[in-house]
């Protein structure tokens, strides 16, 4: 094929040029204050981020992985208790439980789109289990009040949900935004993420004014006043003053930013399916974080890509209990058929507001002319 070209997996920049004129306007605002952390804008970001999820309180802090432990903590989550959770999602949820000492307990998701298999769930609670972790993988959303309803008619009320939107900020589950459904909700504001910071980045947002007062308190020392800490196991992880006022400027941008990522999704859809089982369907409710599809001959596939430009990547190759570092942590596995299947045959394609139709195109047409051969 002639004219070929490098597609990249991801290009952040293209995105953050859209709004250039308001990013620098916003930079240069925080350099006239002279206020950099827990400022003006740090608390207009977390009113204004509490508002698009939809919940009455939003605390942010260094990342998304300090936003898993410190939500955890402010549920009362400690050293021995058990955690359930997926293990296909990266391994993030399994580090803020190492961290704390907690137990996780893996459970299997589904074999169509790859979420936690609610109906799994209720069947690995044990006594010293204190919360669910809701993956919502790939910009999809597990329907979290659905699962709520299961715990709750099993008699297990007493277990917190944490809801991780790392990847899906504007996801839904029917007029109900990610964030708003659970006891808490954590989101990352990496670089590469639907809202993503021009650094590192996290949230916790609750609807529960105990927990977020809590947050509060973990994300500084535990203080109760200034220099008076009163919590135990309180850390220093503050969004910063620039990075609060370029989310700002971003955020109201998201709708139309996740647009274009199910706009990308749709098409990759349609160019791929003939070829490939597609995990990440187009739907109207989804955030489009990743577009991901899966093939037993996905290392031929991968290669090929390369050889004509287009990148790609796994999220993610390895279960979290087969990490080399949790061989000598605790944890708990249920079945994990679909999981263990899907981590040898997942791969995702470009996909991020930023890519452009001629690109979407090249990849369409790889499809066609070469990986059509292999499969």
């Amino acid at each position: 094929m002639g004219n070929d070209m490098n597609v990249l997996f991801n290009l952040p920049a293209r995105e953050n040029e859209l709004f250039r004129v308001e990013i620098d306007k916003a930079i240069q605002d925080v350099l006239d204050s002279g206020y950099y952390l827990l400022g003006n804008h740090v608390k207009a970001f977390e009113q204004e981020f509490a508002g698009f999820c939809e919940a009455a309180n939003c605390v942010s802090v260094g990342n998304g992985t300090d936003a898993l432990e410190i939500a955890l903590r402010s549920l009362g989550v400690m050293a021995g208790d058990e955690v359930i959770t997926v293990a296909n999602a990266g391994g993030y949820a399994t580090t803020a439980c190492n961290i704390i000492g907690a137990v996780p307990v893996y459970v299997d998701v589904n074999r169509a789109d790859l979420l936690l298999d609610i109906d799994q769930v209720v069947g690995a609670v044990s006594p010293i289990t204190k919360c669910v972790v809701a993956t919502h993988l790939y910009g999809q959303a597990v329907d979290v009040v659905r699962l709520r309803e299961k715990l709750d008619q099993a008699a297990y009320s007493h277990v917190k949900i944490l809801e991780d939107c790392a990847q899906a900020h504007g996801a839904s589950i029917g007029d109900r935004p990610v964030g708003s459904m659970g006891d808490v909700a954590t989101f990352s504001f990496y670089p590469t993420k639907n809202l993503g910071a021009l650094g590192d980045g996290g949230a916790i947002v609750t609807n529960c004014a105990e927990i977020a007062h809590s947050c509060l308190q973990l994300r500084q020392y535990g203080w109760q006043s200034k220099y008076d800490s009163a919590v135990p196991f309180g850390r220093n992880s503050r969004l910063d003053e620039l990075q609060a006022a370029i989310l700002r400027v971003k955020l109201k941008h998201l709708p139309e930013l996740n647009a274009k990522r199910r706009s990308a999704i749709e098409f990759l859809y349609q160019a791929c399916k003939p070829y490939v089982d597609v995990v990440t369907l187009p739907s109207a409710s989804s955030a489009g974080h990743l577009f991901v599809v899966r093939h037993r001959q996905r290392g031929k596939i991968r290669a090929e890509l390369s050889l004509h430009g287009v990148a790609s990547d796994i999220h993610y190759p390895l279960l979290d209990m087969d990490q080399g570092s949790m061989q000598e942590q605790p944890y708990r596995v249920m079945s994990m058929d679909h999981s263990v299947t899907a981590s040898e045959e997942i791969f995702s394609l470009p996909c991020y507001a930023g890519i452009d139709t001629a690109e979407l195109q090249y990849i369409g047409r790889v499809f066609d002319l070469y990986i059509s051969k292999i499969v």
